[in-house]
């Protein structure tokens, strides 16, 4: 067997072993067989727990056209063991942005009845391009949430859209225990930085910000937290953090980590006070917080330490450090997501996609939440796969609860 094939086959059922949530219903999946002649359109980071939703979607019947969500983050070895199980995958790690619309293009051409994104690019392609036909779709990630509501706000969305992202077996688990440890582990692997005693800098206080944070905490760091929003910057302090603006922050930061999904969040005047030698690692979406454009303008000299690691220098000597070309950290310098947090997350979107299919022709073309009972099972299902009980409610207890 090629020895590329072979890894690809050997991380994916090794991943498989830690999502007994998503493997329990794989296997009622190839019972039932709910997306029986179905073409399922993904735009999703293709690694081994990524290759287990596509195959438990398979074995449901359904016909997978994958792409990646991001051009960096692509794992050839899972493509190709993908390939090799009949998925049509439509993506390499390093393709131009050019291929990549071209590889979104491509899903599109096989009108898919159903769409799962990760950022929404091959939704808002989709609508952009007048697409017809597609029933219903999901989205993975805040970014993406951001602009399909957006695209409801203007009246355009086609098709019922189930927001994964807001769910809590996705938000409260993946978000902050899944990014917090990957993107940790992802600057480590690109750096091998000392973080004890730094000072680390985190834009944003959501899930992800929060994950991040507590993490960099636990290594030893000083945590200064970036906020917009008042609550989440009181949040972030009553949690123990430093909190201020960035342009106080960029001066005393070592390390800065991006985690907002909006744009240019450490800019140009930021960059202008940084210490020599700051790091920067972005672990939202889309590498648009870190302002790219005006590092490029601002650069005396510009050359790649390592693959992962590029050094600006600027006019007056000071340098600066950027990971992974600005893109998710966590997926560009590592392995992204630990497959034990991905089973909570892609047990949803499975869960989600059966809904979809069942309820979707009842839904108006709008943003909508995970139903309830969804995200009771899965929390169920993990806890039972985890050997952890708990308690049930009395009858007594259930007659006074719905008292008034």
């Amino acid at each position: 067997m090629d020895e590329l094939l072979h890894r690809g086959m050997a991380r994916t059922e090794w991943a498989k072993k830690q999502m007994p949530v998503l493997s329990e219903i794989a296997s009622r999946f190839r019972k039932e067989l709910p997306f029986s002649g179905l073409k399922i359109g993904l735009c999703l980071h293709i690694s081994a727990k990524t290759g287990n939703l596509a195959l438990a979607l398979k074995e449901g019947g359904g016909e997978i056209f994958l792409g990646a969500s991001n051009p960096l983050s692509t794992q050839d070895d899972i493509a190709l063991y993908l390939k090799d199980q009949g998925i049509q995958v439509f993506a390499r790690r390093g393709e131009t942005t050019e291929e990549y619309r071209i590889n979104l293009e491509k899903i599109l051409s096989f009108s898919p009845d159903y769409i799962i994104d990760d950022g929404a690019d091959l939704t808002i392609l989709y609508h952009k391009e007048g697409g017809k036909g597609v029933r219903g779709g999901t989205e993975e990630t805040t970014t993406g949430v951001i602009r399909l509501k957006n695209l409801e706000k203007e009246g355009k969305l086609q098709f019922p859209l189930i927001v994964v992202n807001d769910a809590l077996t996705k938000h409260l688990f993946d978000n902050r225990y899944g990014t917090g440890q990957s993107a940790v582990d992802g600057i480590l692997r690109a750096t091998n930085l000392l973080i004890a005693g730094s000072c680390a800098v985190v834009c944003g206080y959501g899930w992800v910000g929060k994950g991040v944070s507590r993490r960099l905490q636990g290594l030893g760091a000083r945590v200064i937290v970036t906020e917009v929003s008042p609550i989440k910057a009181l949040e972030a302090l009553m949690d123990g953090y430093q909190v201020m603006p960035i342009k106080d922050a960029a001066p005393l930061g070592d390390l800065f980590v991006t985690c907002t999904g909006n744009l240019k969040v450490i800019s140009r005047e930021s960059f202008q006070v940084m210490k020599d030698g700051a790091i920067l690692a972005n672990a939202g979406h889309f590498n648009v917080e870190i302002d790219l454009e005006a590092l490029e303008e601002m650069k005396i000299d510009e050359k790649d330490l390592t693959p992962l690691i590029r050094e600006y220098t600027f006019k007056d000597g000071r340098r600066v450090y950027l990971l992974g070309e600005g893109r998710l950290v966590n997926l560009v310098c590592g392995e992204g997501h630990p497959a034990g947090v991905m089973d909570l997350s892609f047990a949803t979107q499975a869960l989600s996609l059966e809904y979809l299919v069942k309820e979707g022709s009842k839904l108006p073309p709008k943003v909508h939440t995970v139903p309830e009972n969804i995200q009771d099972q899965i929390a169920s299902m993990k806890l039972k796969s985890l050997g952890v009980k708990i308690d049930n409610l009395t009858p007594e207890q259930r007659e006074y609860l719905s008292g008034y």
